[in-house]
């Protein structure tokens, strides 16, 4: 089994640089998910790692192997495309086989690895079959099978279950992990598909914009982001600019729009008073309060209904707080129980307030954050 190292990895088209600086260190066996929006350079990152891409700066290395400029048959990875690239023309044993073909090995023992690869992705008797006959999940299996067969270093897979339905990818999620760990192989997955990410990475790097901006375990990422990006990117998230007013050993107390806030210092940074930060809750970590109270205090927040989506599982719900909408939402909800115009507290748990130093990112907005009112 093999590390990979990315170290300061830059790739310029022209004058555009579509990576820019980027290092990742992947361990022997572990799968790293490269989670971004399209555009991000998620996958040149992945095509350089292949040889398919010249890097204009950096290097990679495969263990102590420097592979920067190494040929892509040299370096002994193997992809998995988006596409699935079969050849139509061949049986998927055909398919399976033809890099055991290329490295010229016996007919016998081509045979044998190929039914081996075949059963392991759980296709065994397919290998006659035409790849116009499958479907959509089994063509999915073949291509990695033929990944699979001829014994990567590491194994590159670019969103591989972008082409399939809704249900499907789902299922296939824990497959391609379970393949993963069954082979012991180091991997690197792309994908934009953020519970995909959350649901079988062993760690996430989150990429915007050319650049690598947080590296940890899917609960790591998700529940203590380093950056507004990074908050507003993965799931969705309440985002308010607010003043450090109190710190201590146990606790930061911040002044925002949407009134006192209290967070554990279990965080990213370590604030000093006066200290402008940005504030992010998840709207799942917000909860109606137990209790009814005329104004809010500590980590209460008291605001209007606006707008209510029942969606069965859950309800969501917003607030007009001041001059910020705040999304909440309500398990197992009763329908009309918080009907718009209603007076609502929603309370907070100091260790769901997750404190990020305002320099970073401060005016990039995403789609899953909500109104981001200045404080004076």
């Amino acid at each position: 089994m093999t590390s990979v190292t990315v170290r300061d990895l830059v790739v310029r088209f022209g004058t555009k640089i579509a990576v820019d600086g980027v290092s990742l260190s992947i361990q022997p066996q572990e799968l790293l998910m490269l989670l971004g929006p399209s555009g991000c350079g998620k996958t040149t990152v992945l095509r350089a790692v292949a040889g398919f891409v010249d890097p204009s700066a950096g290097s990679i290395h495969f263990g102590d192997e420097d592979v920067t400029r190494a040929p892509p048959h040299a370096r002994k990875a193997a992809m998995v495309f988006q596409s699935f690239a079969l050849w139509p023309h061949l049986s998927v044993a055909d398919n399976v086989a033809f890099g055991l073909r290329e490295q010229r090995l016996p007919k016998a023992e081509i045979a044998a690895r190929v039914a081996s690869a075949l059963a392991s992705t759980e296709i065994e008797g397919f290998g006659p079959r035409r790849i116009d006959e499958l479907s959509g999940g089994e063509q999915q299996r073949v291509a990695i099978a033929r990944a699979l067969v001829v014994r990567p270093r590491c194994l590159l897979l670019d969103e591989p279950l972008a082409s399939l339905d809704a249900k499907l990818r789902r299922s296939m999620r824990q497959e391609i992990r379970r393949l993963c760990k069954s082979f012991g192989l180091t991997a690197i997955y792309v994908t934009h598909d953020q519970k995909e990410a959350l649901e079988i990475a062993d760690r996430v790097a989150v990429m915007l914009n050319g650049r690598v901006h947080q590296v940890g375990s899917p609960g790591d990422v998700y529940r203590r982001p380093r950056s507004r990006a990074v908050a507003a990117f993965i799931g969705e998230t309440n985002l308010v600019e607010g003043r450090v007013i109190a710190c201590d050993s146990s606790a930061i107390r911040i002044e925002t729009p949407l009134g006192p806030l209290t967070a554990t210092t279990e965080q990213s940074i370590t604030p000093a008073v006066g200290d402008r930060v940005w504030v992010s809750i998840r709207p799942e970590c917000l909860r109606l309060s137990s209790t009814k109270l005329e104004s809010s205090g500590e980590n209460r927040l008291r605001g209007r209904s606006s707008t209510s989506v029942y969606l069965g599982d859950i309800a969501e719900h917003h607030l007009q707080i001041g001059p910020s909408t705040v999304s909440f939402f309500e398990l197992n909800p009763a329908p009309g129980a918080v009907p718009p115009g209603a007076e609502v507290t929603v309370e907070v748990a100091p260790t769901d307030v997750v404190v990020i130093p305002f320099e970073a990112d401060a005016h990039q907005a995403h789609p899953g954050s909500r109104a981001h009112p200045e404080t004076t």
